[in-house]
């Protein structure tokens, strides 16, 4: 078998993007002394306006605290579509933001300002591409299209998120995480090229391709797409993967293949046996066995959970604990988590037969049962509030941690998941295992800085009608600034805390009164990447074309 090179790999990639996509596709230079020509042609992908249909469901995602009342909603097909459709939206000097999937929960794809929406859900393609010896993923398909077609095609996969209706372009390009994780790395850490429509300082379009080779020219760019967030240097057209350290030409080879079989754990814990004194301990296990167990040589790498510290209003709390069932000691290691979680708490979980949180109903999973990979990553990620409910309105708040809770934090969480004036069991703070193989890298080595983290989390509630929002965030609020209340109400990077996810993005941590702290929001989210990102903004948007409430701003701003 043949190893494909980095050079052979850049420039049979942009040949063959070339032949594919019918336009040409060249590299972003510094210098743009000489102008080129804005792409000619009108887009193919539908225009949607206030007169289809169509035009009420795809003015807002899926959080429906955010609404926009565009101009036109323009559906992109493909490379070329993505191109024409922004440098007619230029021409036009109409300020537009990108969607895919629609997951975003905060307002940059739909506010007030947006005039243009470039909707890339019909540009769903996953394949194998034979030329650059890597697989390739389109913005617009769901999570659940690349499980599928990688797995059921060549037997591999992407140690990607657990909801799996998210949309494969915000994900990405946000770092992305799932259940694999802790033994494989973040998603981009198998990111080997990206296509991404740029725009230079003379407000012209460009299809430009970045790879993860040092050499690329555009190098910069592919960084910036390892966790630097949605909305802020391009149009994303296409990704490709490839697992570091791959060999050969076959397909099968070229990224991770994940365990037949998984052992899984599905467990409740009922509030009616929960006191301060147990909730307490309860949360400081799983805290004390993350610490110790996050290492990159960590034995438990194979294992993940996620646990749902659900409101009291649900009734319980759930966890999902997941294995690799190829590990000959996977199930030593699920009864020894299960031990030290329950550790000196006199709980009695149950089987988790009804659904919690984000959390679907499943069958008696207390013990452990086999299932094979591809059915149980079906099954956690179908309970999402956001997808089982259309009419859903949303606020998230995130946060990773070096070390656990401590106490104070502790009594702040049971304190505002015991109160009973709230009564929404739509409202949970979701507990991620993370560590292992995500901290084998370098906070640098990708724009996703937290590499040192032992567990990350998403508070969260939703409800429905809009005259209630005021009393979900305030709620939201309290609970998340009163845990992090010794530093300014958000999780200030230091020895305990690591920041915010900038998938799970929050408005609030570009407001002062919210965000006491004095940090600004773009350390909680990028830490020290963040004078990095700004470069990149700097070289492929000079004009701050891509822009919305937490973007990366140029460097002269």
């Amino acid at each position: 078998m043949t190893t494909v090179s980095r050079r052979s790999f850049i420039g049979s990639a942009f040949a063959a993007g070339a032949a594919a996509s019918g336009v040409t596709i060249r590299p972003a230079h510094a210098d743009t002394s000489t102008v080129a020509p804005a792409p000619i042609g009108v887009p193919t992908g539908q225009r949607i306006t206030a007169e289809d249909a169509r035009f009420q469901a795809l003015r807002t995602g899926n959080n429906q605290r955010f609404l926009s009342t565009p101009d036109y909603v323009r559906m992109i097909h493909t490379p070329q579509d993505a191109l024409l459709a922004t440098q007619e939206a230029l021409d036009l000097g109409k300020k537009f933001t990108v969607r895919s999937g629609g997951h975003c929960f905060a307002d940059f794809v739909c506010n007030p300002e947006t005039e243009v929406i470039l909707d890339m859900a019909p540009m769903r393609a996953v394949g194998f591409d034979e030329t650059v010896g890597a697989f390739y993923a389109e913005p617009g398909g769901m999570l659940i299209d690349v499980y599928e077609r990688l797995y059921k095609g060549w037997g591999v996969t992407l140690p990607a998120g657990i909801c799996y209706s998210v949309g494969v372009g915000g994900h990405i390009v946000g770092g992305g995480y799932g259940l694999l994780s802790r033994k494989y790395g973040l998603t981009v850490d198998h990111l080997s090229m990206v296509e991404v429509v740029v725009v230079d300082e003379h407000r012209q379009a460009h299809l430009v391709r970045a790879s993860s080779d040092p050499e690329d020219p555009n190098h910069d760019l592919w960084w910036a797409h390892t966790g630097g967030g949605g909305g802020n240097f391009g149009v994303v057209t296409r990704y490709w993967f490839r697992t570091p350290g791959a060999e050969g030409s076959d397909p099968g080879a070229q990224l991770i293949r994940p365990p037949a079989e998984v052992l899984v754990s599905a467990v409740a814990f009922d509030w009616d046996q929960l006191t301060e004194t147990n909730f307490t301990r309860l949360i400081e296990n799983f805290s004390h066995w993350h610490a110790s167990n996050s290492a990159p040589d960590s034995p438990y790498t194979s294992l993940s959970s996620l646990f749902n510290v659900s409101h009291r209003a649900t009734g319980a709390m759930g966890m999902f604990t997941q294995v690799d069932g190829d590990d000959p000691n996977a199930a030593t290691l699920l009864a020894e988590y299960m031990s030290a979680l329950l550790e000196g708490t006199n709980i009695v979980p149950r089987p988790m037969l009804t659904p919690i949180g984000e959390l679907p109903a499943m069958p008696d999973y207390l013990e452990g049962a086999r299932l094979p990979w591809l059915q149980a990553t079906k099954l956690v990620g179908s309970n999402n509030p956001t997808i089982t409910n259309p009419t859903s309105r949303g606020g998230h708040k995130s946060a990773y941690m070096k070390q656990g809770f401590d106490r104070r934090q502790i009594a702040a969480l049971y304190k505002h998941m015991s109160r009973e004036d709230f009564t929404n069991p739509d409202t949970m703070l979701v507990l991620f295992s993370f560590g292992g193989a995500v901290n084998a890298q370098a906070p640098d080595a990708t724009a996703n800085a937290q590499r040192s983290s032992i567990y990350k989390m998403c508070f969260q509630t939703f409800w429905s009608d809009p005259k209630d929002d005021a009393f979900y965030l305030g709620w939201l609020r309290d609970i998340y600034e009163d845990v992090f209340a010794a530093t300014g109400g958000v999780p200030v990077p230091n020895d305990q805390m690591d920041g915010c996810y900038i998938n799970y993005p929050d408005r609030d941590m570009a407001d002062p009164a919210r965000n006491r702290s004095g940090v600004p929001w773009s350390t909680l989210y990028y830490k020290d990447n963040y004078p990095r990102l700004q470069s990149v903004k700097d070289r492929y948007d000079p004009g701050n074309v891509f822009s919305h409430s937490l973007s990366i701003r140029n460097s002269s701003t």
